[in-house]
């Protein structure tokens, strides 16, 4: 299911029209960015938490000459943790 279809699914269930319903999806997702660029969480009760961390700086491999060593940076990146009712919700599928 791509973004287009989640609002139209959203917008039948909520008896919206489908700009409403992908104007509700697309602040979701800005909210949750912002949150995120702010190092604060979204927690989403049953469903999950969206959240971001620091990846460490490392030394990887140049995939175009093996043997030479590039310094990759330390990086945040988002990371989603599923919640119990998602997980019990999946397991009993």
């Amino acid at each position: 299911m791509n973004k287009a279809e989640l609002a139209q699914v959203l917008a039948e269930k909520l008896n919206v029209s489908k700009k409403e319903a992908e104007d509700m999806l697309n602040m979701f997702v800005d909210v949750v960015i912002e949150q995120l660029k702010k190092n604060e969480e979204v927690v989403l009760t049953g469903f999950g938490a969206f959240s971001a961390k620091m990846r460490a700086a490392r030394t990887g491999v140049n995939p175009q000459n093996p043997t030479q060593k590039i310094q990759i940076p330390a990086v945040r990146v988002p990371k989603f943790k599923a919640g119990k009712a998602l997980k019990d919700a999946l397991k009993a599928t």
